[in-house]
């Protein structure tokens, strides 16, 4: 059916260079037009707290630990803007971006944010769509209001100066009908293919939990280790606490800062990074724009990360541990972290970090002193006391060495998939554009799709395909300190 979607017979200019051509009885109006703002506040702070993400729009913010609590730093909830469903709410710092989105939920969100309510004749989920092209995230940028990008604001008369397009009503709704049943067919196989990537990261992390616990050589004779959850060792291998086996020349094991160093941060890249969990939940020491300045730097130097550092999660994915590599931007860690520096003598970090990355005991040691806590987070004494399973240091570097061979395949065919993903989310974005511009005529395809329950396409059901650390919001995060 995708297939067989052609253009309008008749198209004509839409007056604006960045955007071409719409069809010929489409109209392009302003933003202000079709909407309002909405200043609702919450008088209980009870409700449903929200969030608005880049990747998923506006999902419903739940605790990390799975109760009612509600996931902010807040001290209270009340005053916080009344949202409720087809509300546009954007986060005005982060417009440039594409973080905004239709809600399909009633509850609360941020007084930083704006709610805005859709006018008769404008159904809000083909602008949820609309805003939040490539295209439109760049006129929001032009619009938007700052000196730099990391201070670009989109207030609301910014916002209704924006130009969109206007199709008639009922194809409108044949576009937001036509994209759910798209939708949902490539999260299907977007899901499938995620369900094979999760198969193959338990068989990698079997073999290598099997060989940092064990060893390669199944004849080695064994002995108790004295760790629950593991059983026998190779019989010349220790068992060390983290404490033992850290750099004691400095402080080996260390939270991020905390108090009020780091409320103001650099407004442009300074070559001193903040990193984060997006960083120790990605794996990815290039991601993130949070910057610090060369002062905030000296005065907080201890908190340094360095190549062959591990750092690992306080809260969120807890305990979930990363190496920073070679040639990352010089920076510290921030206090949703904890760093651990190594005694290179004694250990690989490398090794190291797979045990703590991919073993379950490890993880259990971790889920063990969290029970009860609530949004605590892990801590130093934690860390230093987690019972690690340590061959001789010759022996871990050739494990390394064994282990990229034995997980070769597994690797590979993993990046196959990953591949695969990243080709069907393109062609989404290339669908969802060409459709809701007009360069394809969906009217006809609407008509003919079966009458069955509407895919789940909400934005939490998106979310499964992306990283925990794509749903992780800056702004967000620092504007409830």
């Amino acid at each position: 059916m995708i297939a067989d979607l052609k253009p309008y017979a008749d198209y004509k200019e839409s007056g604006l260079p960045w955007l071409g051509q719409v069809p010929g009885h489409w109209e392009v109006r302003r933003m202000k037009l079709l909407l309002r703002e909405v200043d609702a506040r919450s008088t209980a702070g009870r409700e449903q707290l929200l969030r608005v993400s880049q990747y998923t729009g506006v999902t419903r913010r739940k605790s990390v630990d799975g109760s009612d609590a509600p996931d902010t730093r807040a001290s209270s909830l009340v005053g916080y803007k009344r949202v409720m469903p087809s509300d546009l709410v954007i986060n005005i710092m982060l417009a440039w971006n594409g973080s905004m989105g239709v809600s399909r939920y009633d509850g609360i969100a941020s007084p930083a944010y704006c709610v805005y309510r859709f006018k008769p004749g404008a159904i809000p989920w083909y602008y949820h769509e609309l805003l939040r092209l490539p295209v439109y995230k760049g006129r929001i940028k032009t619009a938007s209001t700052g000196v730099v990008e990391s201070r670009l604001r989109l207030y609301s008369d910014d916002l209704g100066r924006i130009e969109v397009i206007e199709p008639p009503l009922v194809e409108q709704a044949a576009i937001v009908r036509f994209l759910d049943w798209a939708n949902g067919r490539l999260e299907r196989a977007i899901r499938a293919k995620r369900k094979v990537i999760a198969l193959l990261n338990e068989q990698k992390q079997a073999i290598i939990h099997r060989a940092v616990t064990r060893g390669l050589d199944p004849s080695v004779p064994l002995k108790p280790s004295g760790i629950p959850w593991l059983g026998d060792i190779p019989q010349h291998w220790e068992v060390r606490r983290t404490k033992f086996i850290v750099d004691h020349y400095g402080p080996g094991i260390q939270m991020g800062p905390f108090g009020s160093s780091l409320t103001q941060l650099a407004a442009v890249d300074t070559g001193f990074k903040l990193f984060g969990q997006e960083n120790t939940i990605s794996g990815d020491f290039g991601r993130g724009n949070r910057w610090v300045t060369r002062e905030q730097f000296e005065e907080l130097r201890r908190y340094e990360l360095l190549p062959g550092d591990i750092v690992l999660t306080r809260k969120g994915s807890i305990g979930k541990a990363r190496l920073v590599p070679p040639g990352v931007a010089r920076g510290i860690a921030d206090s949703d972290t904890i760093r651990v520096r190594l005694d290179k003598r004694q250990v690989e970090p490398t090794f190291i970090v797979e045990l703590l990355h991919t073993s379950t005991y490890v993880q259990r040691q971790i889920e063990a002193t969290q029970r009860g806590a609530v949004l605590g987070g892990l801590n130093t004494a934690t860390i230093g006391n987690l019972a690690l399973v340590v061959p001789p240091l010759p022996e871990q570097l050739k494990l390394l060495v064994d282990l990229r061979e034995a997980t070769k395949d597994v690797v590979a065919g993993k990046e196959r998939i990953e591949r695969e993903i990243d080709l069907l989310r393109e062609y989404r974005t290339r669908l969802v554009a060409d459709v809701v511009t007009g360069k394809l005529d969906v009217r006809e395809a609407a008509i003919r799709l079966p009458d069955e329950a509407a895919p789940d396409t909400s934005a939490e059901l998106a979310g499964e395909m992306l990283d925990d650390a794509d749903n992780l919001d800056e702004a967000e995060r620092t504007e409830e300190i």
